[in-house]
This record gives C-alpha cells, structure tokens and sequence, in this order.
C-alpha cells in the first residue's frame, strides 16, 4: 500500500513538472514574440505616405474603371432603348448589347427603370448646360427669355432620342415603371432647366405665378411643335417647327418687353381734353 502511495506522488510530481515545463515554454514563446515586435522596424512617415498613396491610387483606378463600365451600359441602353423603346427593352437585351452578362449588369444598376432614370438625368444635365450657355445682357430681359428659350428648344430638336427620353415615348405618354421618388426628382431637374426662361419673364416685370403660367405655356407650345417634328406631322401644314417657336417667341417677348422692337408704343389721343 506504502508503495502505492508513492508511485502516485512520483506521478503527480511528474505531472506537475510537465505542466509547469509546458508553462514556462509558452511564456518564453510570448516574451521572445514581445521581443520580436520590438525589433520589426516601424514604417517611417515618408514609408506610409506612399502606402496612402498607393492605396488612393488604386481606389481612384477602381472608380474610373467602374464608371468606365457604368457608361458602357448606358450607351448600350441608349440603343436598345432607341430600337425598342423603354418598355419593349429588357435587362437582358441591354446586358448582351453591352457585351456583359444579365447578372453583371446587376452590380451597376438593379433595374432597367434606374437605367431608364440615370439616362434621363444624363441627358437633363445636358439641357440644363445647353442653356446655361445661352447668353444674353442682364440688362434686357426679352433677349434673354429668347436665348434661354432657343436654347433648350435647339437641344431636343436636335437630340431627338432625348426628346425620346423626356417624353416617356413608350406606349403612350406615360412614365412607367418609376418610382414616385425618381419620377419627383427628374421632373425637379427639368424645372430647373427652365428656371432660367422663368426667371428672365419675372425680370420683365411679371409677378412670379404669372411668369410660371408664361413658362409652363412657352414649354407645351414648343413641346407640342417637337413632337410635331419628330413624328414627321409638321409637314402637313407646309411649316417648319423652328421657325414657329421663334414667331411664338418674338411675341411673347413683344407682349412683356417695351424695349421690343416689334412693340407697339401706346400713342397719345391728340384729341383728349
């Protein structure tokens, strides 16, 4: 029994002496870590600097190269949309015109309705520039109005497939498939190109919601003479859209601007008392 005994307490001083052994191993391994760490050189600021660099670098490679991307599906859509209009057109078609797959085609745009909106915005910002580049002196309103008018009215006559866009030419006159938030931001970015003609009416002298009447009325009149154009319609009547909108808007201008030269000046009655 004594003898017993003691073969335990030898194993239960082995046991303890490897436990300990394991113990002491592990904490040479983490100071010898601790050690090492200490010796590895830090970067120095010039070092990360170029790390930022790099690094700025190869996010700005990913952005151009995605947008790149980006625009290729677009200008795909633009022609599938040309040949088949916005509901005739699928994501599959525009996806293969584009050379991608339909699941690619995903990672830049989830639905052909957004395609449909980033094209529309695409081409509103291209209105808007075309007649923020119109130019006229501060100080004659009338020339103004004629210019920023022109201009916008110049853009969809010769960009019918914007025209195309902004009208909706798909199975009628009717938006669809658009969403209540983007069909409110597209139409804020068209009153926003207009703005301009809005604002030289309201230097002619109209109160705001009479120049808002005036510019809503001068946009469905050249509204409805594009359309005219771009169906082939206006030559029924033997006349031509340019030159239409410009007689409406040489009058209009008579009617505000009493620096117009085909203004009438009020006469005196040389026979009042």
């Amino acid at each position: 029994m004594a003898a017993i005994e003691r073969l335990n307490s030898v194993q239960l001083f082995d046991k303890g002496l490897s436990n300990r052994t394991e113990f002491d191993s592990l904490a040479t391994l983490r100071a010898m870590n601790v050690h090492l760490d200490e010796l590895r050189p830090l970067p120095s600021a010039a070092d990360q600097a170029e790390a930022q660099r790099q690094l700025e670098l190869r996010q700005q490679r990913q952005l151009a190269m995605s947008d790149t991307r980006r625009a290729h599906v677009l200008d795909a859509a633009r022609r599938v949309f040309a040949d088949k209009g916005v509901e005739g057109a699928s994501i599959r078609e525009i996806a293969r015109e584009a050379g991608y797959t339909a699941g690619a085609l995903y990672s830049y745009f989830d639905s052909k309705e957004a395609i449909y909106g980033a094209l529309l915005a695409e081409s509103l910002d291209r209105l808007q520039a075309e007649v923020q580049a119109a130019r006229a002196l501060k100080a004659q309103p009338g020339k103004a109005l004629a210019a920023k008018a022109q201009a916008w009215f110049g853009f969809y006559a010769s960009n019918p497939r914007d025209l195309d866009l902004g009208f909706y030419l798909v199975n009628g006159l009717a938006p669809h498939g658009l969403t209540h938030e983007l069909d409110r931001t597209l139409n804020e970015r068209l009153l926003e190109a207009l703005r301009p003609c809005e604002q030289a009416l309201e230097d002619l002298g109209l109160p705001p919601d009479a120049a808002a009447r005036e510019n809503a009325a001068l946009f469905a009149h050249g509204m409805g003479l594009l359309l005219l154009k771009h169906t082939g319609r206006i030559r029924l009547f033997g006349q031509a859209a340019e030159a239409l909108f410009a007689q409406y808007v040489d009058r209009l201008v008579e009617r505000f601007d009493p620096a117009a030269p085909g203004r009438a000046l009020p006469q005196r009655d040389l026979f009042a008392e």
